[in-house]
């Protein structure tokens, strides 16, 4: 009999039975599955799902079996205790199975290209060298912004740049400012055709105001369908990462646009013209 299965358990409705699970089940039980298996690589199974869950926006729950965030945490006191004295209390799969690693302070502003490259190669990329450069040269940027930079910082840079479509459109400048007693403004400037374009729009919010200054530049009104912040890593200063679904036109299916900053409204702004790249390029 065959199962449809998804990554992430992704599907209508309900969804879909979950690779992940079905995968590592069959692996880790072999002994009450005899003569069943499977020739997936587990160690792509956690990259697999973080490009998955970027791509379509739509992040598995926390508490997810296999690749939620909180498959191999430890909080309680008596699950640490359990752990440090036999790891297999708990975990009966380990995160390496499955290419996921326990997030550690592992490159930082001095590190070098050689380094970094390596990095990629343990994280499971397989990158061109234009690709290295770019991936390098926004972990030079990221790493002046951040002081601490996990592998999931990586991970996000490096599938940002994957996912990326033709900027048609482009942000040079954002300057945002926020109000609790009226409308909050902004002021974009945005690259097109090499020439620079500067617009400003108040709103009821700040992201409100963002998005109507690009609708001004574009002449293309956009209405918002749906809008996710969430973090990359921990820490105060952890990068932001944006989507949203944006509907340009009554008749249009929403596009999907993503961004990823330190400044959650430069990251809605670039998520933004995602979006808005995605529907130019696609009336091309």
């Amino acid at each position: 009999r065959q199962v449809e299965c998804t990554i992430n358990g992704l599907g209508e409705r309900a969804g879909n039975a979950a690779l992940e699970e079905i995968v590592m089940t069959l692996k880790t039980r072999s002994d009450e599955f005899d003569g069943l298996y499977t020739d997936i690589v587990t160690k792509e199974i956690y990259p697999t799902s973080r490009l998955v869950a970027t791509i379509t926006g739509i992040e598995p729950q926390p508490n997810k079996a296999i690749v939620g965030k909180n498959a191999f945490a430890h909080e309680s006191g008596i699950h640490q205790d359990g752990m440090l004295k036999c790891a297999q209390t708990y975990e009966i799969i380990k995160a390496e199975d499955i290419g996921a690693k326990k997030n550690a302070l592992v490159l930082g502003k001095h590190s070098g290209r050689h380094a970094f490259k390596d990095k990629l190669i343990n994280l499971g990329f397989d990158l061109n060298d234009e690709e290295i450069n770019e991936a390098f040269n926004n972990f030079k940027l990221l790493c002046d912004k951040k002081k601490e930079i996990f592998d999931d910082d990586i991970r996000a840079l490096v599938s940002s740049e994957i996912i990326k479509i033709p900027e048609i459109y482009t942000i040079e400048k954002l300057s945002a400012n926020t109000c609790n007693l009226g409308h909050s403004n902004a002021a974009i400037s945005i690259k097109f055709n090499d020439k620079i374009i500067s617009e400003a729009a108040l709103g009821n919010g700040t992201a409100d105001a963002i998005f109507k200054a690009i609708d001004r530049i574009s002449k293309v009104a956009g209405e918002l369908k749906d809008y996710k912040v969430s973090a990359v890593s921990q820490g105060k200063d952890a990068l932001a990462k944006v989507t949203v679904k944006v509907a340009f036109g009554s008749d249009e299916p929403p596009f999907i646009g993503h961004g990823l900053d330190i400044d959650t409204m430069m990251a809605s702004a670039k998520a933004y013209v995602s979006a808005l790249n995605s529907y130019l390029s696609m009336k091309k």
